[in-house]
């Protein structure tokens, strides 16, 4: 059967994709194309970008391309440079300029090495011939990188291999992720670490140091909850922790008099948002302790995403303020931040500095990500490219931040979609979609993908309710910590408290409310279908949770999950961690129950799922579904399981949610409007 239902997949995938009459649909979010990275080069003619290109249904299943492009600047116009089937990464370029650089696993060499080509065109050519991926690079000067590289296998790993013995010794095969500087002219590479992993690295201006994020061990756990910084000597080895931050952290850069370091990480080891922002002056702090450090956002409402620095004395810093995106600037001497880029202007992650010229990827609620760029002295914002011309064709659906009141008076903030045939005085049904972590949050910009159905389900006739419950982030430290200890405590009172407004302002109807998300947010549908199963009427379950208990024992981050979300063991008082699992509550369940999980999940184990789909089928009074997604791990990759998933999902919502659908049975196993049913 599995056979015949793949065969009818592509012969579907032979036909062109469902046009866009005016709407959004589940077919053409699909074409959509996406700026992801970007990077100017040092003279700010032009500005190298990768886009995410969806891979065609008429190509063999597998991920979208990742193409790369050059925007130039004083032209006004894209210039093609690596396309078709490619994965691009790591977007940069050579000291003087002339040519862009990236990582790229290419034929002429094993595995991902870093790449260079002229802006004259050209084949690329290979900067590195490493004997295993180069993870990062950085350019110490023109002829000299330093790369992360995972240093040698064992050779009897390779050799069992090869004689048929298919075995793992879980966590001990690992090998450390090294750093080595490269010589580009005689590939030779001289490690420069051992006995230590390098997550990530910065380089100070002379090349002399490299600031590393260094963990004991290279296992998951350790990049989210072990990486000290530590000062490496590039030409010795020689390595000193020069700042024992707590728990999580992400990026560092140098002042560029190279005096001092900032980074972004978490305030604490219990903050599970590494969102505050710390500088350090490398000869006076080193050793210091980490609370000596001033915290230039504490007591701030907001999780800073990104930084660089502007001169030796002042930072800009992009952080996440409510649904909203801000960039600012802050002076290390002084109290107070100018902001930059204000609310409600564009929503971007990462970003670059270049001589008074900032530059991203950024979308509104009206497209996703293109180049932009901001210019410091004007002030003027300015897109630059459209990938998606078409979208102007296409009616989307109202959207705005939705602001209200918890049950104890906090306020609650979020996005909210309208339908596209939205009139006054009617009411919808509503699908909530529930973001993940619960450490993120949504933002009100483009909010629509093959996870998170957005305008699709707007055009569809539905309210979609995007709540950033406590426990998210772009809040500050409090609002984060208000679920520490207490899942689907507070947290999911939230939620609850957001669908009540809704209804009492007279756009939802209370019977025809759904709920969905991945992970996390999996665990809260999951947690709506059982515990709170009176309240919702379809659920999607997507690589969540179901028993606390199990999944504490089966995750790869089990000292992650220790140290931000419970702060105590299973064993201490296991009662209240199966008093927080959906699968206790599955003999109340009558709400119908779509699970879909990767069989290759290292995060939430697929035997969650599993035990979902049991105890509802065995004890529940709903429909329930499973679906197994083979390959896949925590969220689909394959472009044919993404179409499946954004399908079956809203077809599962439309049987259960819409009046004009018939609810006695539960939907095709395999969705019509996938293989021209």
């Amino acid at each position: 059967m599995r056979k015949t239902i793949l065969l009818l997949i592509f012969i579907w995938a032979s036909i062109p994709l469902v046009n866009a009459d005016d709407v959004l649909t589940t077919h053409n979010i699909f074409d959509l194309k996406t700026v992801v990275e970007t990077s100017m080069s040092p003279d700010q003619n032009y500005i190298a970008f990768t886009l995410n290109v969806p891979r065609p249904f008429t190509h063999s299943a597998g991920n979208d391309y990742r193409e790369l492009y050059i925007y130039d600047m004083q032209e006004g116009e894209v210039i093609p440079f690596m396309t078709g089937n490619r994965q691009i990464f790591s977007i940069g370029w050579t000291p003087s300029g002339d040519d862009v650089t990236f990582r790229a696993n290419l034929p002429d060499q094993p595995g991902a090495q870093v790449y260079a080509m002229s802006l004259r065109g050209g084949e690329p050519r290979a900067l590195t011939q490493h004997t295993s991926s180069v993870m990062s690079y950085s350019f110490i000067d023109d002829s000299t990188l330093a790369i992360v590289a995972l240093g040698d296998r064992d050779p009897m790993r390779a050799e069992f291999r090869n004689r048929g013995v298919e075995i793992e010794v879980y966590e001990e095969e690992w090998t450390h992720r090294n750093l080595y500087v490269y010589d580009i002219n005689t590939n030779q590479a001289r490690q420069v670490t051992e006995e230590v992993t390098v997550f990530d690295f910065v380089l100070s201006p002379d090349g002399r140091y490299a600031a590393a994020a260094i963990a004991p061990r290279n296992l998951v756990d350790d990049s989210y909850m072990f990486k000290r910084i530590h000062l490496v000597d590039m030409e010795t080895g020689e390595i000193e922790m020069i700042m024992e931050n707590p728990g999580k952290l992400e990026n560092m850069a140098f002042s560029p008099n190279g005096e001092k370091l900032a980074f972004r990480s978490a305030s604490k080891i219990e903050d599970s948002v590494p969102g505050s922002l710390f500088v350090m002056d490398i000869e006076e702090d080193a050793g210091q302790p980490f609370e000596s450090l001033r915290n230039y956002v504490e007591g701030m409402e907001l999780s800073v995403i990104d930084f660089a620095w502007k001169d030796d004395n002042t930072l800009l810093y992009a952080a996440e303020e409510s649904v909203d995106i801000v960039l600012s600037e802050q002076n290390i001497d002084e109290d107070g931040r100018n902001i930059l880029i204000e609310a409600e202007k564009v929503v971007f992650r990462g970003f670059g500095y270049n001589n008074g010229t900032v530059f991203f990827a950024g979308n509104t609620w009206q497209y996703p990500n293109e180049i932009h760029t901001y210019d410091i002295e004007s002030g003027n914002l300015t897109r630059h490219t459209d990938h998606n011309p078409w979208l102007g064709e296409i009616h989307l659906a109202s959207q705005r931040k939705l602001t209200y009141y918890a049950r104890d008076n906090q306020d609650i903030e979020g996005v909210l979609l309208y339908p596209v045939d939205y009139e006054e005085g009617n009411t919808y049904p509503l699908i909530v979609y529930i973001h993940g972590g619960p450490e993120a949050a949504v933002q009100n910009g483009w909010v629509t993908s093959y996870g998170i159905w957005g305008q699709v389900a707007a055009a569809r006739g539905y309210f979609v309710f995007m709540p950033n419950y406590r426990a998210s982030s772009g809040r500050g430290v409090d609002f984060t910590m208000a679920g520490y200890g207490d899942l689907v405590g507070v947290e999911y009172e939230d939620v609850i408290d957001g669908i009540d407004h809704l209804i009492e302002t007279g756009y939802v109807d209370i019977d025809r409310v759904g709920i969905g998300g991945g992970s996390y947010g999996g665990y809260f549908s999951a947690w709506s279908a059982t515990r709170y199963t009176e309240r919702f009427a379809a659920a999607v379950m997507f690589v969540g949770i179901s028993n606390q208990v199990s999944k504490r024992n089966t995750t790869d981050i089990p000292w992650e999950d220790y140290y931000v979300h419970w702060g105590y063991w299973t064993r201490e008082d296991w009662e209240d961690v199966y008093s927080r699992s959906p699968v206790k509550y599955a003999d109340q369940s009558i709400t119908p129950t779509l699970i879909l999980h990767g069989d290759s999940d290292p995060r939430v184990h697929p035997s969650q799922s599993l035990e979902m789909y049991r105890t509802l089928k065995l004890h529940g009074n709903a429909p329930v579904r499973l679906i197994w997604y083979e390959g896949e791990g925590h969220g689909n990759q394959r472009n044919v399981h993404r179409l499946d998933y954004i399908v079956r999902t809203m077809e599962w919502f439309d049987h259960y949610l819409r009046l004009d659908k018939p609810r006695d049975e539960m939907p095709e196993k395999y969705p019509g409007e996938i293989i021209g049913w």
